[in-house]
């Protein structure tokens, strides 16, 4: 088989793939955006739920011991319904024999509807005081209980200590009840019953401004005169008797439906309503309670009580029904996605924490097999082989890159393809005078199409391909190529180095490129799936090139796509540690995002072209059985998602518990740090650089999720990318030594 470049012009009219090309690429930014978007819309989604849970902004804080001396004499010896008519504070007492059942904290999915079904047998009222964030979560429990002809009353939304809260913060709890209350049933209330409230006798000075204020908004502040206590689990007698009044005596009893076990709750109940009734006792709502009174006033004329029930529920209308139910349905999207995004998390994190230990046994097995004295691939090789170095505008690092290769303890020639180089690269190359180097000159045609060049110039059957940014260390190349030795190896990927890792992109780029890059390379050559040889270095039998046809252009990522087709053409593919290139990093966000938005894309091209391989039979098909999931699961799936361990983290520092958060996160981040040293330990590397560690994952990480989600939206919508050079500068030179 003959392997040509694809012969391009600089100056010739752009093809139909690359007019579209650079409509994708003109949109690059949008999908940027949009998977920022994603991100903050996950935020939000975290937020309103931690929110409902009262997880965000939540106060645990509850007033005890207060001073009531700003509280009228009138209103703590008063009645437990406080209006203010007129401005004026009034209270109003329950008619005697009659009974005000109040149930607080609900809507609860498992306790309220056993309670609607009690009060449903005996045909008995009950007002009901609901948290507006149980009401947004479980919507048709309150629709229930208003259509089975029950009264709401507003109990905030978050269930806090009101006498804490400034006077913008009671104001929204009661408006976002409210409008959960429309978002679910249809209505608003003038009911309100405080958090931790009791009887008049306890208001104080400063939950006394809570309760003026609402007066003024237009709320019935309503308290209690005798409490079951059924919160304290005390026994269904207990509770019975707790909620007795006095002989003859009407009373708002407090029940609970909500807040914790409310089984005794359930027994009691249908218990008390018959000893109330037997006692001569009727039931009914705060608003009845309230008309009855009226009527019984000698001064004053009020409507009937289903009158006085339908001033308190108010239909809601225009922009606060609509936005009760846009409420009540981001609060459903939000108790579908939190839960499974936190299932996405376990799957996750076991994933992420068993790539590590796999990578840590297969890493050290790998490091003790091919590092035993009497291991050898076979007989040393010691014949030339070709070094094919494409360069395109390389004339800051062409120099280095020859000089290193001149330096060569192996026997060697060196085929420079000169990509159309517009910076006198390859005069630069020429006027070196370096023995065996030889420049091929072609029209700029692509990376691919040089190497093919390349292959097609080289005179010896083993080839060895490098970037123009990279330098060799004199023994490299002849490490590189010992494997040979077993007919069965096809290509051989060396251990690319960061060489411009004295600053701080470089240095996250080092640990990566150690710790990930490198221990990824040991797992997968012990399973024999190498996904990737890089391109900085990587040693090829010529006829397995061939026979896999060349290096294509149908991707990004043309090192991956080779590798993938020599495993499907049944060669093997092997790591050696001991062949070392210095490569140059980006130096700058902009570009290290260009370059890996490449790796990432092509990477996603190769294995979508290569999907044969998972039907593939015998060896050919061992890279589709193994190397594909394990690629998918560990370099897209689990990527994409990691970005789930860093939200949650942060929520729950910020909204839940931060110590045990801040202990999680340091503990993930151990067994990170466990993994590095012995990547450092297993390449030689000075530990120092793992100081940078913690902040790689606070900043350079999520960076490289952006690209990760920017590179699959780009996959998902058929975007097509042309490979991009980055700008070099030359500053990788010899190595003065290892580990450095």
């Amino acid at each position: 088989m003959t392997v040509t470049p694809t012969a391009r012009g600089r100056r010739r009219a752009p093809t139909r793939i690359e007019r579209a090309a650079g409509r994708a690429a003109a949109l690059h930014r949008p999908r940027v955006l949009l998977a920022l978007l994603l991100l903050l819309a996950l935020s939000c989604v975290m937020l309103l739920d931690g929110y409902l849970r009262a997880e965000v902004g939540g106060d645990q804080r509850v007033r005890t011991g207060a001073s009531s001396a700003d509280v009228p004499d009138d209103i703590l010896d008063g009645g437990p319904i406080l209006t203010f008519p007129g401005g004026q504070a009034t209270t109003v007492s329950v008619p005697d024999r009659t009974i005000v059942l109040t149930f607080d904290d609900g809507p609860d999915p498992t306790w309220t509807p056993q309670v609607l079904e009690i009060l449903d047998e005996y045909d008995v009222p009950g007002t009901f005081f609901l948290v507006g964030s149980m009401v947004s979560r479980h919507p048709g429990i309150v629709r229930d209980l208003v259509d089975q002809g029950n009264e709401v009353g507003v109990h905030t939304f978050t269930h806090v200590d009101l006498s804490y809260q400034s006077a913008s913060r009671v104001t929204r709890e009661m408006e976002q009840t409210q409008l959960a209350l429309a978002g679910a049933a249809g209505i608003t209330t003038t009911l309100f019953r405080a958090p931790y409230s009791s009887k008049t006798d306890a208001v104080d000075d400063y939950s006394w401004q809570v309760y003026q204020q609402l007066g003024e908004d237009g709320y019935t502040s309503v308290f209690i005169d005798t409490d079951s206590e059924d919160w304290k689990e005390p026994g269904v007698s207990k509770i019975v008797e707790g909620a007795t009044p006095e002989d003859g005596e009407g009373a708002s009893v407090l029940f609970h439906d909500s807040g914790g076990d409310r089984s005794q709750t359930l027994e009691a109940l249908p218990e008390y309503i018959e000893k109330m009734q037997a006692k001569g006792y009727t039931f009914t709502t705060v608003s009845g309670a309230m008309a009855e009174q009226r009527e019984q006033s000698a001064d004053a004329a009020g409507p009937g009580a289903g009158d006085a029930l339908q001033a308190s529920h108010r239909p809601a209308t225009g922009t606060t029904l609509y936005e009760g139910r846009a409420l009540v349905a981001a609060v459903a999207v939000a108790e579908w996605t939190v839960p499974a995004l936190s299932v996405a998390l376990v799957v996750v994190g076991v994933a992420v924490m068993g790539r590590f230990a796999m990578m840590l046994v297969l890493a050290r097995r790998h490091h003790r097999r091919r590092n035993r004295r009497r291991f050898a691939w076979g007989p040393p090789v010691t014949r030339p082989v070709s070094v094919i170095v494409p360069a395109y505008n390389e004339k800051e690092c062409i120099e280095n890159t020859l000089r290193s290769l001149a330096a060569s303890t192996h026997p060697i020639e060196v085929v420079l393809v000169d990509d159309g180089s517009t910076d006198g690269t390859a005069d630069l190359a020429e006027a070196l005078g370096l023995p065996n180097v030889r420049v091929v000159r072609q029209a700029n045609a692509g990376k691919p199409a040089a190497l093919n060049n390349g292959v097609r110039s080289a005179r010896h059957d083993i080839v060895v391909m490098m970037d123009g940014d990279t330098v060799f260390e004199p023994d490299t190349v002849a490490r590189l190529v010992q494997p040979f030795a077993d007919p069965s190896v096809g290509a051989v990927a060396g251990n690319a180095k960061v060489g411009n890792r004295s600053t701080l992109i470089g240095a996250w780029q080092h640990i990566e490129y150690v710790m990930g890059f490198n221990l990824d390379r040991r797992m997968y050559d012990l399973l024999r799936c190498m996904p990737t040889i890089p391109g900085a270095i990587g040693a090829f039998r010529r006829e397995a090139v061939l026979q896999a046809g060349g290096m294509s252009e149908d991707t990004l990522a043309e090192d991956t796509d080779i590798t993938i087709a020599l495993h499907r053409a049944g060669w093997r593919v092997v790591y050696e540690e001991h062949a070392r290139a210095w490569t140059e990093a980006p130096r700058s966000l902009r570009q290290l995002w260009s370059q890996r938005y490449r790796w990432s894309y092509g990477t996603m091209q190769a294995l979508w072209k290569h999907r044969g391989s998972l039907t593939d039979r015998g060896p050919s098909g061992r890279f589709g059985r193994v190397g594909m999931p394990l690629v998918v699961l560990f370099q897209v799936v689990t990527p994409v998602f990691a970005p789930l361990i860093d939200v949650f983290t942060v929520y729950s520092m910020l909204f839940v518990d931060f110590r045990a958060a801040l202990l999680a996160w340091c503990a993930v981040l151990g067994v990170q740090l466990v993994c590095a040293a012995y990547a450092f330990r297993l390449d030689g590397e000075r530990y120092r650089y793992l100081l940078m560690l913690p902040l790689q994952q606070l900043a350079y990480r999520q960076m490289m999720y952006l690209v990760l989600i920017h590179s699959c939206v780009t996959a998902l919508t058929g975007g097509r990318l042309r490979w991009q050079k980055l700008k070099r500068t030359g500053e990788v030179g010899m190595p003065a030594g290892t580990g450095g």
